[in-house]
């Protein structure tokens, strides 16, 4: 008797880019195959929007960050970021779809915007233009900032605000963004609805949007990160979570809990949310050429540029830690989910 085959599931290939060199790989740049070092030069978009479309790549995914990352050796301390070129300099990355979108049919982006950034007005327009422009091929990547060299910049000088907190505001700027894109316009773009008189803790937008409704109606909704808060509002909210993590048990555990959460307290239907792991190939014709050409690149590797980053993302300043100090208790402000990374070895390395 033949077995019935088991139904394929279809992968979803994400480039995850950033307007910047090296991204989280700060050294790279100095690689002679490097090509990292013309973010800022449209061909460079360009040209690899269409590599990715030929390569049959879903989407292209562009993080961004709105300040240094000054905590390494800080406080305020830019130098180890700025000497590495750690995700500094940066440039805007919604301007880069535009250029993108003319030269492919289907390639997806998906734009990251904090919620810390603007008014949730302002991001309607921008995100509406660019479901526009795009035909239909614009996600938004919800973030609520975890740099204080950003909120200091962005909330006149004050620090950020507690992680907790920053979570309950995003809530509600999410909130206004699906009221200014579903209840300002009726669906055929021809009668303008009432004012959708949104008044919160946060924002008070008496709208509408002044934007009409765009091929999407609702750009789709991306988000990234696993702490408690993160969870919760991935459950309400996302349609695609971005996860990073090097244990295959701790990505099934924290898939399996956003989904309970998505299922149980806001009844969504499983498949409603897809995840996306993050991984870093690196290919050769054989296993030994693709291990030689890894230690190639780590070789260009910066550590002070990686710590940098690493201090940033947990807003932990490690340079006052001994290697092997247990981290994981101090707490903080920034992203949660990386201080689980501290103590955690890349795959094929050895624990101690």
């Amino acid at each position: 008797m033949t077995q019935p085959e088991t139904e394929k599931k279809q992968l979803i290939l994400n480039a995850f880019e950033m307007g910047c060199s090296g991204l989280q790989c700060p050294g790279l740049w100095k690689h002679p195959k490097d090509n990292s070092r013309n973010f800022d030069t449209v061909e460079y978009w360009t040209y690899l929007a269409k590599l990715l479309e030929k390569g049959k790549f879903h989407a292209m995914f562009i993080a961004d960050v709105l300040g240094a990352y000054d905590v390494y050796n800080g406080p305020r301390n830019l130098t180890a970021a700025a000497s590495s070129g750690a995700q500094f300099p940066a440039i805007e990355p919604s301007a880069l779809v535009g250029a993108m979108a003319s030269v492919t049919e289907k390639l997806s982006f998906g734009c990251t915007f904090s919620t810390i950034s603007e008014a949730p007005y302002h991001l309607n327009r921008r995100l509406a233009t660019l479901d526009h422009l795009t035909k239909g091929r614009i996600g938004w990547n919800v973030v609520s900032g975890y740099l204080d060299s950003a909120a200091r910049n962005l909330l006149n000088g004050e620090s950020l605000p507690p992680h907790d907190e920053r979570y309950d505001r995003a809530e509600e700027y999410i909130q206004v963004i699906y009221k200014l894109f579903l209840s300002s316009w009726a669906d055929d773009a021809v009668e303008l609805r009432d004012e959708i008189n949104h008044e919160g803790k946060n924002f008070t937008v008496p709208g509408p949007s002044i934007v009409h409704p765009s091929p999407q109606r609702l750009p789709v909704i991306l988000q990234a990160g696993t702490s408690k808060s993160g969870k919760e509002f991935a459950a309400k909210n996302a349609e695609a979570v971005f996860i990073t993590t090097f244990s295959p048990e701790v990505l099934g555990k924290n898939i399996a809990e956003i989904k309970k959460l998505a299922k149980e307290k806001y009844g969504r239907p499983e498949g409603s949310i897809k995840f996306v792991q993050l991984i870093t190939p690196v290919i050769g014709a054989t296993h030994e050429e693709a291990e030689a050409k890894y230690k190639e690149l780590q070789s260009y590797g910066d550590i002070e540029g990686a710590q940098a980053l690493f201090s940033g993302w947990t807003g932990i300043d490690i340079s006052k830690y001994n290697y092997g100090d247990d981290i994981t208790e101090t707490g903080t402000n920034a992203v949660k989910s990386f201080l689980e990374l501290w103590n955690k070895t890349a795959p094929g390395e050895p624990e101690n």
